[in-house]
């Protein structure tokens, strides 16, 4: 079997964190801008904040200690726009984030911490500040890069004036979509993807891979990638059943949004779905533990378990209202849904600021500046919580790498069961009702166990174990 058709193993021991660059952190070494927007004041559609990749680097300390080894990275490709979608050069990282340099530095700093860091590649869609798009704004039909695009009509009408003359994603103006049949603008991007893994990153979250419905050219941008790093960790923007996706000649995982939603119709009591309306999230409905273990256990056949193994398991993402916000702040549901999420095989991956418990609906919401120097806003609580979920990730091989098994053995509870020949097996046990729930013997056997989350020891007798209310436990046995 070649590179190209293999998975990645270190994705299934990794903790992932999601970071917005220009909200993260803010370095003094990096020459900023003056009109930038207050670093607390509520962010907006397209005011910068001036956040960069050095700041990264200097918070490393506090990502190190939460138990993350893996960072991804929105865009940071030179683009106008603070999100940098809108990719202008994508040989350059932008000048407002520190430049080439400063990836550099971040990526240097984090891998002599076994720390990885995931790029996001956006290939779908330039922008109009894209050079080749911008020729043909200049020289019209003469333009060498006429072929680039999918041009219908001139004038383009780029800023307005008329129907636009190019496709352009979802109707955007903004985003000229990228002619992927023409041999130029494949090599185009195979080159770039080539060129950042040769730089040392690990990998590419692939942004709306669905609109180049090719698969031979994402076959092809796969070996290319697997060329340059064996390793490297291809993970797509699938909101929906990704199949087709995570054959093994693809992707090597997805943004695994269909668990965020069976988990929040699990956990959440009164979802926000005013916010989520806004989002990919749309719809979520309530979920007895009976009916997500059914959902559960669908997901986990409905790929080749080693594209299970590699999935990235998030709670809540720049595209989303925050984990908080979705829950509409039932902190219990936040860490039901957090227990489930480190519990599950794959990849957990925290988006920046939900360990603090941070509020925030749909964009721009869910995009604050992170309040390093506000320690009111910090649930340090919750903090305290995800150190011990990635604690307990590390210690016990079992719940990175072991099998799966998920059942509702009472009407309120579930358990999630993994293990992992010689190694201690792991029951994440989940009571989502007001009430004290049994754990009956057949799925937690009778004995002694240690729960990870607290040290504390508990025994299943022979008849059964009682779970608080609204409570979760992460066992594993001890003498």
């Amino acid at each position: 079997m070649s590179a190209s058709d293999t998975w990645p193993a270190w994705v299934q021991d990794a903790v992932f964190y999601q970071i917005f660059p220009d909200r993260f952190a803010r370095s003094s070494r990096v020459h900023k801008p003056s009109n930038l927007e207050e670093w607390d004041a509520p962010p907006t559609l397209h005011g910068y904040k001036g956040g960069d990749l050095l700041g990264v680097a200097e918070k490393l300390d506090y990502l190190h200690d939460l138990g993350v080894t893996a960072l991804y990275l929105n865009p940071i490709f030179a683009s106008g726009s603070n999100h940098r979608y809108h990719t202008q050069d994508f040989h350059q990282v932008d000048p407002m984030l520190g430049g080439n340099a400063a990836l550099d530095e971040l990526v240097a700093a984090c891998h002599r911490r076994g720390m990885r860091v995931v790029l996001d590649g956006v290939f779908n869609h330039a922008s109009r500040g894209f050079l080749r798009f911008h020729d043909i704004l200049e020289n019209g039909p003469s333009s060498a890069y006429l072929d680039w695009f999918h041009v219908r009509h001139f004038p383009l009408n780029a800023y307005g004036g008329g129907q636009l003359g190019y496709d352009a994603w979802w109707g955007l103006a903004a985003l000229p979509k990228f002619n992927t049949s023409t041999p130029a603008v494949r090599e185009f991007i195979y080159q770039v993807a080539e060129k950042w893994l040769a730089a040392g990153a690990d990998g590419w979250r692939l942004d709306v891979p669905n609109e180049i419905d090719d698969d031979d050219f994402w076959r092809a941008f796969r070996a290319r990638c697997r060329a340059v790093n064996p390793e490297a960790y291809l993970v797509g923007e699938i909101w929906d059943e990704a199949g087709r996706w995570l054959k093994g000649d693809i992707f090597d995982g997805v943004m695994n949004y269909q668990l965020t939603r069976a988990i929040f119709g699990l956990v959440g009591r009164d979802l926000a779905h005013d916010e989520l309306a806004r989002s990919g999230l749309n719809g979520i409905q309530r979920l007895p533990a009976a009916a997500f273990a059914e959902t559960a256990t669908r997901l986990l056949a409905a790929y080749p378990a080693a594209a299970v193994r590699s999935q990235l398991n998030l709670l809540g993402s720049h595209d989303t209202p925050r984990l908080a916000t979705s829950l509409r702040g039932d902190a219990g549901a936040v860490r039901l849904a957090l227990l489930l999420q480190f519990s599950w095989p794959g990849a957990p991956c925290i988006y920046y600021g939900d360990e603090l418990g941070l509020r925030g609906g749909h964009d721009p919401g869910c995009r604050a500046g992170m309040p390093w120097d506000d320690g009111a806003r910090w649930d340090a609580e919750l903090l305290g919580y995800v150190r011990a979920l990635t604690s307990a990730r590390r210690e016990l091989a079992a719940l990175r790498r072991g099998a799966t098994a998920v059942s509702a053995p009472a009407a309120d509870l579930v358990v999630v069961e993994r293990r992992l020949e010689g190694e201690p097996p792991v029951w994440a046990v989940v009571n989502v009702g007001d009430g004290a729930a049994a754990v009956p013997s057949g799925a937690l056997p009778v004995g002694r166990y240690r729960d990870a989350l607290t040290g504390a020891v508990v025994e299943q007798g022979e008849g059964a174990w009682v779970v608080p209310g609204r409570g979760g436990l992460l066992l594993t046995p001890t003498r």
